[in-house]
C-alpha cells in the first residue's frame, strides 16, 4: 500500500486515502453552500446511489437523457458527509438512511470488491467494528443519530429511507420532488419510476459503476448494485449474530425514536401465505 493510499483520519474518523485527501475533507466541511444546491447525505450503503439517479431525475423532469450519457459521480459530485453545524442552514438537505442490518451486510460486500478499502474480514469480525464504530466512514449509530435528530428543527432536511425507496418508489418520488418545490407531472412522476427502479440502475452504465476502473474496483468479485433487497441481512447473519446484534442496537438507540423496516415479504411469499389463509370452498 502506497502512502497515497493509507486511510487519512479526519475529525477521528477513517476515510480510503484512495479517494480523500485532508484537503478535500476540509474542503467539504467548508464548502460555500447556496440555497439552491441539493445536498444528499448517508452512511456508505445506504441508498445514496439511488437518491442521486431520483433526484437528477425529478430535475429533469423524467427525461432520462442526462441519466444515461453522463455517470452519477459527474452529476453529484461527492462531498464528505460530515459537516459544520454552520453550512446546515445553506441547501436543501435529503438525509437517506437505511436499517443497520442491511447497511452492514451490502458494506462487508463492496470490501470485498473495493480494492480502496481495507479486505474484508469474515464477517464476524466485520460485524463487530461496523458496531464499535472503526470502519471506515466511522459509526452508523453517531451518523444517523447526528443527522436525523435535526429533522424537527431544520426545514430544510428532509430524512428519506431506503425501505420506502423500495417499497414505494412512486410515492418517494413524489415526496422528494414536492420537498424540493419541483412538482411533476403524473407521466413524469412515472418516467422517474421507470428509470430509477433498482433493476433499471443496475442495468444503466453511468450508475452502476462498471466504469470505474478494475484497479479501484475489482468488478469479477462482485457488483456495486448487488441485490438492493430489504432483508437480505438474513442470508448472512448467524441467530447467535442477530441477538449480538439486536442486544447492541437496542443499548446503543434509546435515545433515537426512530423505526425501522428490517424485512418485507415479496410478492411470491405474499401470495403463497394468502393461498394458505384462504379455505377451501365446499363444492
Amino acid at each position: 500500500m502506497t502512502s497515497a493510499e493509507l486511510p487519512r483520519i479526519f475529525e477521528g474518523i477513517s476515510f480510503p486515502g484512495h479517494l480523500h485527501t485532508l484537503e478535500s475533507l476540509q474542503f467539504a466541511i467548508s464548502f460555500p453552500f447556496q440555497d439552491q444546491d441539493i445536498l444528499i447525505v448517508s452512511y456508505p450503503k445506504s441508498g445514496t446511489t439511488w437518491v442521486q439517479e431520483m433526484v437528477t431525475l425529478i430535475c429533469s423532469r423524467g427525461d432520462p437523457s442526462l441519466t444515461q450519457s453522463v455517470p452519477n459521480w459527474a452529476r453529484a459530485p461527492w462531498l464528505e458527509h460530515y459537516y459544520c453545524a454552520s453550512v446546515l442552514g445553506a441547501a436543501s438537505i435529503i438525509y437517506v438512511s437505511r436499517n443497520p442490518k442491511d447497511v452492514v451486510v451490502s458494506f462487508y460486500h463492496f470490501h470485498k470488491m473495493a480494492n480502496f478499502l481495507p479486505e474484508a474480514e469474515t464477517f464476524e469480525e466485520f460485524l463487530k467494528k461496523f458496531l464499535m464504530g472503526t470502519l471506515s466512514y466511522g459509526s452508523w449509530f453517531d451518523h444517523v443519530k447526528g443527522w436525523t435528530c435535526q429533522t424537527a428543527t431544520l426545514e430544510n432536511l428532509l430524512h428519506l429511507t431506503y425501505e420506502e425507496m423500495s417499497l414505494d418508489l412512486h410515492g418517494a418520488i413524489k415526496k422528494v420532488s414536492s420537498f424540493l418545490q419541483h412538482p411533476l407531472l403524473e407521466e413524469e412522476v412515472n418516467n422517474c419510476v421507470q428509470h430509477c427502479s433498482f433493476s433499471s440502475m443496475k442495468n444503466n452504465n453511468m450508475v452502476n459503476y462498471t466504469l470505474v476502473s478494475d484497479h479501484i474496483m475489482d468488478h469479477s468479485k462482485g457488483c456495486f448494485m448487488r441485490k438492493g433487497k430489504t432483508g437480505d441481512w438474513k442470508n448472512l447473519f448467524t441467530e447467535e449474530q442477530n441477538h449480538y446484534f439486536n442486544d447492541f442496537f437496542k443499548s446503543n438507540m434509546q435515545d433515537c425514536a426512530l423505526d425501522f423496516v428490517w424485512e418485507v415479504q415479496d410478492e411470491e411469499e405474499v401470495q403463497e401465505n394468502h393461498e394458505e389463509q384462504v379455505p377451501e370452498k365446499n363444492l
